[in-house]
């Protein structure tokens, strides 16, 4: 028999990997390490280039309590711009990612946030009927079944290609949580397939602003790697090159309908919600705002236990969620990872893990109509 290169519980040998992949050779003999073809569009990298390439948008919010507590997702290869324009250390594009599809929607990176409110469990089906290659969905945060942890190797569940399953997910721990790809969980997240899970407590109080931010660091080799370029690549020795807030980077992330600027006006409540789905601690820090954690890891913080401050140091896996008045001088406030080597797009500063606090009276000046022209923003 073929030696098995997925997981326990599964038939996928290095003949069968090597045949959904489209790799021969050493590709095949490395197991994950290349070769790897989300729903490939569903063709192996030999047989596509990135220009065939559908581009992975921004994260949607699911409210599945809308759609019968119910939501399918898949995966859709793609690329990713990360910053496509040609100021401030651009183009920044990831020529291959497994972007996940909530339903008909358009397939993101990060993957859509599915939000729910407590005691509204929900059905999410893992639609892989169409991939090359297995995956599964684990949830983190709430309390679940064994059968519904998502890990192939504990629970002998792992959704092949041609397959579909349904995780039931209790919506019973309240806060914002993660989930991701658990097959190859190395490759898989890097490559992609991750997003927010929020579940919203009973009798949930919505801030006047409230933004969700997912933050990833990427070593594009493994991407480039992927999409068929002739680089190396090793998990081992990782050297992220690539900042994102929400899948692109300065100064796309101030795009008012493709990045994620926190667009506030004078005296509103600010809540953000913030996920690390990428592998290095990300030093977050507002301009001329400070705010109070509220909540860490999907826990409320006792009042007692809040006190102001303007940095937050988010590790990987971790999620805290701020909150501050909008009661500044009415301007444009960065907001980034104090590393500042994150803040930047190759050798070019700013770019990056660079967002914005932007108040309404001055999205009339000229400094944010230079600042949207830098974005690629038209109108």
């Amino acid at each position: 028999m073929s030696p098995n290169i997925g997981a326990p519980g599964t038939d996928l040998s290095r003949r069968d990997f090597a045949k959904a992949t489209g790799t021969v050779g050493i590709a095949s003999l490395a197991g994950c390490a290349t070769g790897y073809q989300g729903t490939a569009n569903r063709q192996p990298a030999s047989q596509s280039t990135a220009n065939d390439l559908p581009l992975a948008g921004a994260p949607e919010v699911v409210d599945v309590t809308e759609q019968d507590n119910q939501v399918t997702l898949r995966s859709v290869t793609s690329k990713l711009p990360v910053h496509p324009g040609e100021k401030m250390g651009g183009p920044v594009e990831l020529p291959q990612v497994w972007a996940f599809q909530a339903d008909d929607r358009t397939p993101s990176v990060p993957g859509p946030i599915i939000r729910t409110t407590e005691g509204e469990d929900i059905e999410v089906t893992l639609d892989n009927t169409d991939a090359s290659m297995p995956h599964t969905l684990h949830f983190h945060g709430v309390r679940k079944t064994w059968e519904n942890d998502g890990v192939p190797t504990t629970t002998g569940i792992t959704v092949m290609p041609g397959e579909e399953h349904t995780y039931q997910i209790p919506a019973n721990v309240p806060g914002t949580h993660l989930y991701h790809c658990h097959y190859q969980t190395h490759r898989h997240i890097d490559m992609g397939m991750y997003g927010i899970f929020r579940v919203d407590p009973e009798g949930y109080e919505p801030a006047d602003t409230e933004v969700f931010m997912t933050l990833k660091d990427w070593d594009s080799r493994l991407n480039r790697q992927i999409a068929g370029e002739d680089v190396s690549y090793s998990p081992r020795q990782r050297n992220p090159d690539v900042f994102t807030i929400n899948g692109r980077s300065a100064p796309r992330t101030l795009h008012p309908e493709d990045g994620s600027p926190v667009i506030v006006s004078q005296g509103d409540t600010v809540r953000i919600h913030l996920a690390n789905n990428g592998y290095m601690n990300h030093p977050m820090h507002t301009h001329n705002h400070r705010f109070r954690v509220v909540e860490k890891d999907g826990a409320p913080v006792p009042d007692a236990a809040q006190h102001e401050q303007d940095i937050v140091d988010v590790a990987p896996a971790q999620r805290r969620t701020i909150e501050f008045e909008a009661d500044a001088d009415p301007g444009i406030y960065l907001m980034h990872c104090h590393k500042v080597s994150h803040a930047m797009n190759g050798n070019s500063y700013p770019g990056g893990m660079v967002g914005a606090i932007v108040y309404e009276e001055v999205m009339d000046s000229a400094i944010f109509a230079d600042l949207m022209n830098y974005a690629g923003y038209e109108g």
